[in-house]
């Protein structure tokens, strides 16, 4: 009998060999599931081991304030030589595009100045100010996996655990718990920037006031984020989570909405699988615990969440669990969300998990980096992921035309309270409005599915109704229409104010599909 390592040797060589005969593209795209099990969830698992040691060694041993400002130091010296040798280009972050979590491909690092940002710890948690300060590059995983071992949490703390806090800050970030407390942004009490001339500036709702409501969803166009302080609340063992299914799209909307305003609930969810069946959540934390409803859900071998949630509305019955509050953070972010089915069609199956589990999900960040263009090609036309961010008030309108425009579902369904601020995103009025942000991801089953037209119909209804699109997406607007949806009044004003247009490209030019073909 073989081996087992001869055995491995001759499946690799096997798989060489037909990777030969049929060529590597056809492989990437028509059997991806092999190269991401094979090569990118080892890979991938490698990644998390390196940082998650590298980010508890650092922070045991408080290398990271030291470090921090003579980093910051070298930022501002990039910027300063930059503008010695005449700003001929625009400045960007050093960071490939492929390490970050949006899909996009951003062309503009192939032609900008790129400054190397090399900031990716926490400097500080203060349990007595409530705050913890952390640099850009941290992500939600670092910030799960400290907090709450120490009994602290974020108020909103967005799912997938590769997000970054530059990212959630400069793009924007939701999850269950922004009923109460806003987007990521609004649970931020302050940011540290290098501006265009290579001058610091610290900025709070006090203190460069227009500054600090300006940076959010700007892009990294306004300066380079290289600190913020983020609000932390004390965190509980669990979240108890109920389950309840509904039928009929009204109905839907009626309960999702009065879940929405309950104050009480610290989570609300929804996850819709067709127009008319859902199942809704809420969530409140605690320390108390039934045992025979405990289920950790972020265990490697346990069903993915979704189909887990699906199977409430199977039965039609409504339950009750107890959730680890770490595993209820990152409940989506095994199967991300919904969008691993597509790459590994067999993923939940239990045999799958038990096996292989441990090493799922593969990095968003390295399915990017080896799609090539041909794959990218074919996501972009017969792929959708979009989050667009409505007025509650329009949910059923919406929900009605996200099914005739692209029909994908599931859909998620997450509530936020929009406060009255300054800034590219706030509420029609002058008060703060309850709005919901409607994530769509997966193949498109509307009949003739054309990418741009059908999105630009989709972008269409949702300025119609004073609402948002989340800009990591693929964003088909013009100009004109952009700037219709987003308010850029203070936005244009700093620009000017602090130098920027020599210096940064405008947030339309960086993000959206008509200015970078």
């Amino acid at each position: 009998m073989m081996e087992p390592a001869e055995s491995l040797a001759v499946c690799a060589l096997l798989f060489l060999l037909w990777v030969r005969v049929k060529g590597l593209e056809f492989v990437l795209i028509h059997q991806r599931w092999v190269f991401v099990c094979l090569f990118l969830l080892p890979l991938s698992l490698i990644f998390d081991i390196y940082y998650y040691v590298r980010a508890w060694v650092v922070f045991k041993l408080s290398s990271a304030p030291r470090l921090h400002e003579q980093r910051v130091r070298d930022i501002q010296k990039q910027v300063r030589e930059w503008k010695e040798q005449g700003s001929k280009t625009f400045m960007c972050t050093g960071r490939p595009g492929w390490l970050t979590v949006s899909l996009r491909v951003g062309k503009y690092k192939k032609t900008h100045k790129n400054i190397m940002i090399n900031l990716m710890d926490i400097l500080e948690v203060d349990t007595k100010k409530q705050i913890v300060r952390v640099e850009p590059l941290v992500t939600m995983g670092q910030v799960t996996a400290l907090l709450t071992s120490i009994g602290w949490t974020l108020p909103v703390l967005p799912e997938l655990d590769d997000l970054t806090v530059g990212g959630l800050i400069m793009g924007t970030g939701i999850e269950s718990s922004s009923h109460k407390y806003g987007l990521f942004q609004h649970i931020c009490t302050a940011y540290e920037l290098v501006l265009a001339d290579g001058s610091f500036v610290r900025c709070t709702p006090s203190e460069n006031s227009d500054l600090f409501y300006a940076v959010p969803w700007s892009c990294g166009t306004l300066g380079f984020l290289v600190a913020a302080e983020i609000r932390i609340i004390p965190a509980k063992k669990y979240v108890k989570l109920r389950f309840e299914p509904v039928q009929g799209l009204e109905a839907i909307c009626a309960k999702f909405t009065h879940e929405s305003q309950r104050q009480e609930n610290h989570f609300v969810e929804g996850l819709l699988y067709s127009l008319d069946e859902a199942v809704i959540m809420t969530g409140v934390m605690t320390d108390e615990v039934e045992p025979s409803k405990l289920n950790s859900i972020g265990n490697y071998y346990k069903p993915w969440f979704f189909k887990h949630v699906e199977n409430y509305l199977k039965t039609n019955r409504g339950g009750l669990e107890y959730i680890p509050l770490r595993h209820y953070y990152h409940r989506h972010t095994r199967s991300i969300f919904w969008e691993l089915q597509d790459i590994i069609p067999f993923g939940n199956n239990p045999i799958f998990r038990y096996l292989f589990g441990w090493m799922v999900p593969p990095k968003i960040s390295l399915l990017k980096l080896t799609q090539g263009e041909t794959l990218r090609k074919l996501y972009e036309q017969h792929h959708v992921v979009q989050d667009m961010l409505v007025p509650m008030k329009c949910l059923q309108q919406a929900l009605h035309t996200f099914q005739n425009d692209i029909h994908v579902y599931p859909i998620w369904l997450c509530p936020f309270i929009l406060p009255s601020q300054p800034g590219l995103v706030h509420p029609k009025g002058n008060e703060a409005e309850l709005y919901i942000d409607i994530g769509a991801y997966g193949e498109p089953r509307v009949k003739h599915f054309e990418a741009r037209s059908c999105m630009r119909q989709l972008e269409k209804f949702v300025r119609s109704v004073h609402g948002f699109q989340m800009l990591y997406a693929d964003c088909y607007m013009n100009r004109e229409e952009f700037w219709e949806m987003f308010d850029g009044s203070l936005y244009h004003k700093l620009r000017e104010k602090l130098g920027c247009q020599d210096a940064f490209p405008e947030v339309y030019d960086k993000i959206c599909k008509a200015a970078r073909h």
